[in-house]
């Protein structure tokens, strides 16, 4: 640690002080609070969020200093700290390993080096060669310095096989040694009973597909990019899988040694090698007559990877509640805060800041956990205020929290999740993407009435946004969680306006890094979103009935096995 390190921190925390000073926050009105049934002193607790405050946390977790809070960096490691540090300050308990604020995760990076290599070889001509960033990405999974491929391609449509939804793209094919060309998503449809529609299951992540592939034996993966199913352009796929990729060290699935994504002109390139019509190919893979085909192409690869094995932490504040025996609601918070960390082969401007995402949802858990420890009436259940890391890497730190949790998964009523809150204004709106699953759900809508907040549905849909953050970690120990975060609508301005923000932002700065603090940053969202979940939070704790999932979810049965482990 460096005396840059609390000179900075002493500059963050006096701004934040003096901004309250002199341009304290504007109280909002008492009645979200009494309509909601809260006690005075948690009312006046959610009164005192500060966006001030906010914006002080969220400036100096993007600042250069922190080198884009790359996880198992040094910079990393600086936020973990600080947010320890805020913790501390606040009087929250530590909830981490050995008595600390700190849950010491064990991890193996994996940096792919510039000397792999990536080549089609039809049966017939020339190798067509490939070239890294540009067309293809890639990442040894099984951690190895080194390692060779060459094994024919097999076209498997998506890459799913779904017994519910009478979908099965292996059809039983032996796929050991092979490498796996799959479509990114899922079969497009409109019918809610066939792949939930237009919402993106988790078949449709790119998760599932590497480890399905995986778990066939297969040698490596080809997912097919295309913007308008992945709903993210090739730009974001090229930064996020130039950096180091990260596993858990101790997690012993199986592995693929050629993850990878590829664009959807080498596909077709690929197909055309083949003799065959890229169109013709995705229109039968949306068929469930679809059956594997092998192409007469191999993948020729040398992959060389930098591994390195590291620790990198959760930092975890618990405010133990007041009744007595074993927590039977409890209520987590969480943001992840770790981002990409810096690229040095970038011309110019290197680092990724990623004050958006999330130094944003950083300074509102901050904020949520001041909040909470400052009321005059201490929350009747346990609160713990999750600071998570390796979001950016898989959601690795809330996996391992998930499954490592300070009180069993059946005794937690609800996680809220903040991830990449925009500080752009007043919010008429809000996305709750996920809370309509849960019986939480008419207590989210009466809240979000009180506080003048319309739902909006996921815009979309097709993104699979819900197995995008920290809180399907949760979800998947059974856990009703889901992410708060703005809708489109803002005080003093059209819905297009709202909708123009969001798209410049994917469009300029998501992953990118240009973004960065601006003293211009509005943080009024910020802090009323912060408000709302800490309403939503309160009465999760004290509902008189145990929160879980809608009938026939896909999460219902991991929270009955909670419920019923010993």
């Amino acid at each position: 640690m460096n005396k840059n390190f609390f000179a900075a921190l002493a500059l963050s925390l006096g701004a934040a002080a003096a901004a309250h000073a002199q341009n304290p926050a504007p109280s909002p009105s008492d009645r979200p609070a009494e309509a909601l049934g809260l006690p005075p002193e948690a009312a006046a607790a959610l009164r005192d969020i500060d966006p001030e405050r906010i914006r002080a946390h969220v400036r100096f977790l993007s600042d250069d200093l922190l080198e884009g809070r790359g996880t198992g960096t040094r910079g990393g490691e600086l936020a973990a700290k600080y947010i320890a540090t805020q913790f501390a300050l606040y009087g929250l308990k530590p909830a981490g390993d050995h008595g600390g604020y700190f849950q010491n995760v064990n991890f193996v990076g994996v940096q792919t080096q510039p000397d792999t290599t990536f080549a089609l070889q039809p049966a017939q001509g020339d190798a067509i060669p490939l070239k890294a960033g540009d067309d293809y990405v890639t990442n040894n999974a099984t951690r190895t310095p080194v390692v060779d491929i060459d094994a024919p391609i097999v076209f498997v449509g998506y890459g799913i096989k779904a017994p519910e939804w009478n979908w099965d793209d292996y059809k039983g094919t032996d796929l050991r040694g092979k490498v796996l060309l799959m479509i990114v998503n899922e079969p497009t449809s409109d019918d809610p009973k066939f792949f939930n529609g237009p919402a993106l299951t988790y078949y449709g992540r790119w998760t599932y597909k590497y480890e399905e592939a995986a778990r066939r034996g297969a040698v490596g993966a080809l997912i097919i990019h295309r913007t308008d199913l992945a709903s993210y352009p090739w730009d974001v796929v090229r930064s996020s899988w130039s950096n180091e990729q990260v596993y858990l060290a101790d997690d012993a699935a199986p592995q693929l040694e050629a993850a990878s994504w590829i664009q959807l002109e080498v596909a077709r390139l690929l197909f055309t090698a083949a003799g065959l019509d890229l169109d013709q190919e995705f229109a039968a893979a949306n068929t469930r007559e679809f059956k594997p085909v092998e192409l007469p192409v191999h993948l020729v690869a040398h992959l060389v990877s930098k591994v390195r094995r590291f620790q990198s932490s959760n930092v975890l504040g618990l405010l133990p509640g007041t009744q007595a025996g074993a927590p039977r609601q409890a209520v987590i918070y969480t943001a992840h805060y770790d981002h990409l960390g810096s690229d040095p082969n970038l011309p110019g401007d290197a680092i990724y800041n990623g004050a958006v995402d999330n130094a944003t949802g950083c300074g509102i858990l901050l904020e949520l956990a001041r909040a909470y420890a400052r009321a005059a009436q201490p929350a009747p259940q346990p609160v713990l205020f999750a600071a998570v890391t390796a979001e950016e890497k898989g959601l690795l730190g809330s996996r391992y929290l998930g499954q490592h949790l300070p009180f069993p998964p059946a005794r937690v009523a609800l996680d809220l999740n903040y991830d990449a809150v925009p500080p752009i204004g007043d919010p008429q709106s809000v996305t709750v993407t996920g809370a309509e699953r849960t019986t939480f759900y008419p207590v989210v809508e009466r809240t979000a009435q009180a506080f003048g907040l319309a739902i909006e549905p996921d815009a979309q849909p097709g993104a699979g946004h819900y197995y995008r953050s920290d809180h399907f970690s949760f979800a998947r120990e059974g856990i009703p969680a889901f992410s708060i975060n703005t809708g489109i609508k803002f005080a003093g301005h059209p819905p297009e306006w709202g909708k123009a923000q969001e798209d410049d932002y994917v469009a300029h700065r998501y992953h990118r890094p240009s973004d960065e603090y601006r003293p211009s940053m509005d943080f009024t969202a910020d802090a009323k979103l912060a408000r709302f979940g800490f309403a939503l939070g309160w009465q999760a704790m004290t509902a008189d009935a145990t929160i879980g999932w809608q009938p026939g979810d896909e999460f219902e049965a991991a929270r009955q096995r909670s419920e019923s482990a010993p």
